[in-house]
């Protein structure tokens, strides 16, 4: 829990990422790819909020930018009342210990060459949290039952494992050093989708008992929808869209949001929604548009929206929606 219950657990402000493009001879900047532009959330302790968008929008480059497993451009970032954007290697090693990640891909981001007993006790080692041989042992079995996985799993290799297994071990490394923030970047898409189910309700499961944070990254609104509390949409770097989970399934207020929900499959064939097909494609992130990034496929765009990029505007009860619209 953070320090202070009133304030939230994390704070993100202004966060911005350009990535350097280098070319000629001496390899000078010549450009930048505007990976993440402006971006600013607030998240709650025990709370989950879902980070939505089209592949290639930012979502993943915010979460490692709070994290600062990438260096960001801007912003600020605070965590239980401290800023991690301003944290020496030494303080911001002590903080990892409270914020960790479950990656995206359980094929990759597991060491082929180390065992399941050494992936998730090398942060306990790290971090001197197992005083004697025997208590790591028993933390890091402790930590496979928790996921649902054999203690004696600890001694095989994550080839061994199903995806869905090696997603576990990812989760039970990330518990290891009983983190209060856990940022899951994609951790379902490269799931089957019976698995995807069972990994969301494991998730589930270990907030509540826990007391866990999670900032859950996915470009699937339907997965987002049963575990969040809140949803923040983005687009191009940027959070046009941010509601309870609710309120922004059933009354977005941005076009994209409109867009993104129209094609979320609905299971009762009695039901017809209107479908939304955006034209053209995404805008080059080096050269994004002047004014709302979304204009040059918004359905509903206005002379107003090429020339001025509209604010977070709070719409009430904590909704906000970055369009002119909404004026």
């Amino acid at each position: 829990m953070a320090g202070d219950p009133g304030k939230p657990l994390l704070r993100v402000r202004q966060l911005v990422k350009h990535f350097p493009i280098r070319g000629g001879l001496l390899s000078r900047i010549v450009d930048k790819v505007h990976a993440v532009d402006g971006v600013s959330f607030d998240l709650h302790a025990g709370e989950t909020l879902g980070l939505v968008g089209e592949s290639g929008c930012g979502k993943s480059t915010t979460g490692r930018c709070i994290l600062r497993l990438i260096e960001p451009s801007h912003g600020q970032v605070w965590f239980d009342n401290r800023e991690v954007t301003a944290m020496d290697k030494a303080s911001l090693r002590a903080t990892c210990r409270d914020m960790q990640i479950i990656f995206q891909d359980p094929f990759a981001s597991l060491n082929p060459r180390m065992t399941v007993e050494n992936i998730i006790g090398e942060a306990l080692s790290i971090h001197r949290l197992a005083k004697t041989r025997e208590a790591y042992e028993e933390r890091i079995v402790s930590l496979l039952e928790t996921v649902g996985l054999h203690a004696d799993h600890r001694r095989r290799f994550p080839h061994e494992f199903s995806g869905g297994q090696r997603q576990r071990i990812g989760i039970a490394r990330a518990l290891a050093v009983s983190p209060k923030l856990i940022v899951c970047d994609e951790p379902v898409s490269a799931l089957d989708v019976s698995i995807q189910a069972q990994v969301i309700n494991l998730l589930e499961d270990l907030q509540a008992k826990f007391g866990l944070t999670y900032l859950f990254i996915a470009h699937d609104l339907s997965v987002v929808e049963h575990i969040s509390n809140r949803v923040a949409v983005m687009y191009l770097g940027r959070i046009v869209e941010i509601a309870a989970a609710r309120a922004l399934y059933t009354d977005p207020r941005h076009p994209y949001t409109e867009a993104l929900l129209s094609a979320v499959p609905i299971p009762d064939p009695t039901v017809r929604r209107k479908r939304i097909v955006l034209t053209g494609d995404v805008p080059n992130p080096i050269h994004p548009p002047k004014g709302c990034h979304f204009h040059p496929r918004c359905p509903k765009a206005m002379a107003r929206c090429r020339e001025e990029a509209p604010m977070l505007k709070d719409l009430g009860q904590g909704h906000l929606a970055a369009c002119h619209l909404n004026d």
